[in-house]
């Protein structure tokens, strides 16, 4: 698997500011307030002239990278103030303390902040501000033109954390009319219909995971307490409404 950045890396607010003149520029967020702005091929004669523009107000990393199947090298720069203050850093081997490998040593100097104690080894800054995200420029660009839209960091937080709870409310629903893999249940499909006198459809699918569930936190039912304990979850949901509510499991 190959992977490939030339990018700098600055606060998204500042980076997005400093670059509205550029046509060709567009800032992809990451996480702690950092933004990553592509650096194309074509620009690396004017280079030194971009990044002293963009470390005017604030330190900007210029992060190289380029793997594949596991080998490749890393390097890094920073820039404050319209010079540089830092490196360039290079490296190929990967055998020393991962915060002095060349990215997670330009991060550190822009304020990105380690995660929490106990953290695996591999989430090194690096994986913590999202760099691992993406794969290549055209994945970046993608992820910055789907927040072009935002006004500011935290509009597009804000929009992405509405976005994330949409979606898991979307897969948790889903997820009240599917079998569990592997959990027996005491009634099937048609004895679940005439049991209920309800239609096919997904309440049916709601009622098996009422079984499994019940069956995961009690142990085997028998067909009298399989019968009890949908005759109560039915009745709880309403007339017609046996869908419409948690699977949550009932007292019989």
């Amino acid at each position: 698997m190959s992977y490939r950045l030339h990018a700098a890396v600055s606060d998204f607010d500042r980076l997005r500011l400093r670059t509205s003149g550029m046509p060709w520029a567009v800032v992809a967020p990451l996480a702690q307030r950092m933004g990553l702005l592509v650096l194309p091929d074509g620009l690396r004669a004017d280079l030194p002239r971009t990044l002293s523009d963009l470390s005017q107000g604030g330190p900007v990393a210029q992060v190289e990278a380029d793997f594949w199947g596991g080998d490749g090298h890393q390097t890094a720069t920073l820039w404050r103030a319209g010079a540089r203050e830092w490196g360039p850093v290079h490296t190929a081997e990967f055998d020393g303390p991962r915060d002095d490998w060349p990215i997670n040593a330009a991060l550190a100097r822009l304020g990105v902040t380690r995660a929490a104690p106990g953290a695996p080894e591999y989430r090194d800054l690096f994986v913590e501000v999202g760099l691992g995200r993406g794969r290549n420029e055209e994945d970046w660009r993608r992820a910055a033109l789907q927040a072009q839209d935002a006004a500011d960091y935290d509009e597009w937080y804000a929009q992405t954390g509405a976005q994330r709870e949409r979606e898991e409310r979307v897969a948790a629903e889903r997820a009240r009319y599917q079998r569990l893999p592997g959990v027996p249940v005491a009634l099937d499909g048609r004895e679940i219909i005439a049991l209920l006198g309800i239609p096919r459809g997904r309440t049916v699918g709601a009622a098996v995971r009422v079984l499994q569930e019940l069956h995961l936190e009690r142990g085997p039912l028998s067909r009298e307490e399989a019968e009890a304990a949908l005759r109560a979850w039915a009745a709880e949901q309403g007339p017609g409404n046996a869908s419409k509510r948690s699977t949550g499991s009932p007292r019989p």
